[in-house]
């Protein structure tokens, strides 16, 4: 896989470039398991974090606002820009716009000083089928004076037909309700402007009918977030979550707990359910 340092170091490429390029090239994707994917691995470096907008998204998200560390998902907006001009090329196979965001796996090995300078790496890790379709995994790492200290892995599903049956996996009681949020129908808009995806699934009920879903839906990336926001987690964490059904904006909400397990639900629904595990030591639970 080769590496492709960007030119304009500390600046991460425009995402609205990104959306609309990978908007007006959606029609024309084919997305399918055994398709070719860019392996390209973009690297942005000299990354500090703007400082107001890192506030804007702890006060969305429910983080504690001018702590000294990032938040254990902000890294993932730092890489989102990267992100998306690879799911925005031509040589990406699943169409960006509509795509669902259905897991993700995050591992913080210390505490990110939000004064700190990063190095960004993301790539297309693969692509898999899934019952609803095709899943590609994109990573994305984060270095500091040459030491990996967060890295994560996401799956975004492209909708298509597909003869893969479902498998039973294993139902858990329902946890605990700790608490019960409700959602404004603004929650989509609001995480786009600190986070960069503006995804149309989020914003508007109009833009959001256009892919087969009757409201807006909230960004997955904040349902994980308002949940670790609640949960906490270790400096030293290994996080995995799954989206497994959508949020719809306005709605209400249940976020339980019960050790290191946490879910969110809707009404009886499951729609995000996740697990936390301290690392006692490098890469290791």
């Amino acid at each position: 896989m080769a590496d492709r340092h960007l030119s304009c170091t500390g600046t991460a490429p425009g995402q609205v470039r990104s959306l609309a390029r990978g908007a007006l090239l959606s029609p024309f994707k084919q997305p399918r398991p055994d398709a070719g994917f860019p392996r390209t691995r973009l690297v942005l470096s000299g990354v500090r974090v703007d400082l107001a907008r890192l506030a804007a998204y702890e006060r969305v998200c429910g983080f504690p606002t001018g702590e000294d560390a990032l938040p254990l998902t902000y890294p993932h907006v730092l890489g989102f820009p990267l992100a998306m001009r690879l799911m925005s090329d031509r040589h990406f196979p699943l169409p960006l716009l509509g795509l669902v965001h259905t897991s993700v796996e995050i591992s913080r090995h210390a505490a990110l000083p939000a004064t700190g300078e990063y190095e960004l790496a993301v790539c297309v890790d693969g692509l898999a089928p899934h019952r609803r379709g095709t899943e590609a995994t994109v990573a994305t790492e984060a270095r500091a004076g040459g030491e990996v200290v967060w890295e994560s892995r996401s799956t975004y599903l492209a909708r298509h037909r597909t003869g893969v049956r479902p498998s039973n996996g294993t139902e858990h009681a329902p946890l605990p309700v700790r608490a019960e949020w409700r959602l404004g129908g603004d929650i989509g808009r609001r995480y786009g402007a600190v986070s960069g995806d503006r995804n149309p699934i989020h914003l508007y009920p109009l833009t959001a009918r256009l892919f087969g879903f009757r409201r807006p839906l909230a960004h997955g990336m904040w349902t994980v977030a308002r949940c670790l926001a609640a949960h906490g987690t270790p400096d030293a964490v290994l996080v995995r979550a799954q989206f497994r059904a959508p949020v719809l904006l306005p709605g209400t909400v249940k976020y339980a707990a019960d050790g290191g397990r946490f879910e969110l639900r809707s009404g009886e629904r499951r729609c995000v359910t996740g697990e936390v595990f301290p690392l006692t030591s490098r890469g290791r639970r």
